[in-house]
């Protein structure tokens, strides 16, 4: 795998205030910053070139906690004025323009097309777009320019803390390795659990299909036990509330794949009680993640 040379500049020297992000050699830019520095943002070049943007916001009932609207303008001033009179939900903003500003208002109807696609495939925000945009007809060759504009996106997004079209990559056809990492596994015949997961980047991912426990049923008896399983009850919930898991018969379903901070977190919430993930997630040779995590260390 090669490298990615991304160069992140803090424009006002803190983390969380207004942030540039760009690849070397890649005609794209992306501009990130807090709704409270909306007009200072508003004031920078990049806002008087067209483009598309994110709008993202804190919501405990959406899906992975966040609400997020997509657009495309030739008028980001005006078009944030509006947004900032009707739409109360967000509090980050991330501007996606070209420097050279040599794309049409049809390669960006496009971009704002498939971004909302790829949304929506990844599963991994709420969507506020009342209407699903129109992709726009490019030439073959200009499709081509905009994919490949996308995965210059799917790179550097994340690394700006936006997840909303991040999703597993597949393995490539000639090898039989994964991408990331190998695919680890854990079942619970008695509760007919059987997961599998990935780690992918920085994420534990347990992968779509995977059968998990239905219903929590674990309790903790000391205080600090009882906190971490309300906690992980709570991620079960909301996994069950937004359709990520689907209950059939006895048992839960992953419809998406769902990322987790820890194999810990992601065992907890199949297993419906507390674990170790680094012991009970295992490759197909036996060992366990804690196994792999460890490999070249010693």
């Amino acid at each position: 795998m090669t490298g990615k040379h991304i160069e992140v500049f803090l424009v006002e020297g803190v983390p969380g205030g207004i942030t540039t992000a760009e690849i070397a050699g890649w005609t794209g830019h992306v501009l990130a910053g807090p709704r409270s520095d909306l007009g200072d943002i508003l004031r920078r070049p990049e806002a008087k070139r067209n483009g598309a943007y994110f709008l993202l916001g804190d919501d405990e009932e959406a899906l992975g906690g966040v609400r997020c609207y997509i657009g495309r303008t030739e008028d980001f001033i005006n078009r944030f004025r509006d947004h900032s009179a009707k739409k109360e939900f967000w509090d980050r903003v991330v501007l996606i323009t070209s420097k050279d500003d040599s794309f049409t208002e049809g390669h960006w109807g496009y971009l704002e097309w498939r971004l909302v696609e790829l949304t929506k495939k990844a599963a991994r925000v709420t969507l506020a777009n009342g209407n699903d945009p129109r992709g726009r007809k490019l030439s073959e060759a200009q499709a081509s320019d905009m994919e490949a504009f996308l995965d210059q996106l799917h790179i550097v997004l994340p690394v700006l803390g936006v997840n909303a079209i991040r999703v597993r990559k597949a393995a490539p056809e000639s090898s039989t390795a994964s991408v990331d990492s190998p695919v680890f596994t854990l079942t619970n015949k008695k509760h007919k659990v059987d997961a599998r997961a990935q780690q992918l980047g920085d994420e534990f991912t347990m992968l779509e299909g995977s059968q998990v426990v239905a219903r929590w049923a674990g309790t903790g008896k000391a205080e600090s036990t009882e906190r971490s399983y309300a906690s992980y009850r709570e991620q079960h919930r909301k996994l069950l509330a937004d359709g990520s898991i689907e209950v059939r018969g006895d048992v839960g379903v992953l419809t998406r794949d769902v990322p987790f901070g820890s194999p810990s977190t992601a065992a907890a919430v199949a297993l419906g009680r507390s674990s170790n993930g680094r012991v009970e997630w295992k490759c197909d040779d036996g060992s366990s993640y804690g196994d792999w995590e460890n490999r070249g260390v010693e």
